[in-house]
């Protein structure tokens, strides 16, 4: 039997799942993740795919694998900025390796058995310690040739009013990212939920114009606050450029282990990512 080994690299912790071809669990386990020590983090993988059994890996990362240089670059774990993650992991492992945007495995792994699973295009949002946002259509991640497809976090906010001044400013160099007003941690600084969900609503109405997907998944802590799937589709249409929305708004179907179990399935043949 041919286990599919996923991982979730996180900012606090590392997941390690094992699925078999049908898709059933057969391993899990979590460790801290070493903040700040990129060796560290190559040894807690390493210790995690060894523990989980022989199989093909795949894993999912807070940024992306530059296309010019091989290297992690967008990374909110900041200690894996510039590293040759990709390279350290196969000779770590002494296999190959499948990484992906931790937001793109969500998408893959709802799209493929979870709430987008009979979608066409299923958008896949991270709203976390950081907010990503990852896309899936016909069950295969959709990249893009600057390998960003789908970085909905840092896009600017969309209709700033006085409430969301003077523009947040992002570790990222820039101000007014969505990031800066939808992660989890400026809910609960801030505590004040209408505002989060007319913000929501207006990033998600910048995704529908554009990208029009059949549904929206959340994920992430915030994505655990139910009043959110029936207030915000009730302000996006403000927004967007259509007489009706269809879009669907849904929680995840497997939780905080579908980015995890998207790790796994970067295996599938049908999950081959797209640069179109």
């Amino acid at each position: 039997m041919s286990l599919r080994i996923g991982v979730d690299l996180g900012g606090t912790k590392i997941e390690a799942i094992a699925l078999d071809p049908a898709g059933k669990e057969l391993f899990r386990k979590r460790v801290p993740t070493p903040r700040g020590d990129y060796a560290a983090t190559i040894q807690a993988i390493q210790s995690l795919v060894d523990d989980a059994g022989a199989g093909s890996v795949g894993i999912g990362i807070p940024g992306t694998l530059s296309r010019v240089t091989g290297l992690v670059k967008n990374a909110n774990s900041t200690w894996l900025i510039g590293k040759p993650l990709k390279q350290d992991l196969e000779a770590a492992l002494e296999r190959e390796v499948r990484i992906e945007n931790d937001a793109n495995c969500f998408a893959l792994s709802e799209a493929t058995d979870g709430a987008g699973k009979d979608a066409e295009v299923v958008f896949g949002v991270i709203l976390g310690t950081g907010v990503g946002g990852g896309i899936s259509v016909k069950k295969r991640t959709l990249v893009g040739p600057n390998g960003i497809a789908g970085e909905w976090g840092h896009n600017p906010l969309p209709l700033p009013t006085g409430k969301d001044l003077p523009l947040r400013e992002c570790y990222c160099g820039r101000r007014g990212c969505i990031e800066q007003y939808l992660c989890g941690p400026a809910l609960d600084k801030e505590k004040d939920f209408p505002a989060y969900e007319e913000r929501l609503a207006r990033a998600l109405a910048g995704v529908i114009n554009i990208l029009d997907p059949d549904v929206i998944v959340l994920g992430g802590g915030v994505s655990n606050v139910k009043r959110l799937y029936e207030n915000v589709p009730k302000l996006w249409g403000r927004f967007v450029f259509s007489d009706r929305v269809d879009t669907r708004l849904s929680p995840p179907v497997h939780g905080d282990s579908s980015g995890v179990r998207g790790a796994a399935w970067l295996w599938s043949p049908t999950s081959q990512s797209s640069t179109q």
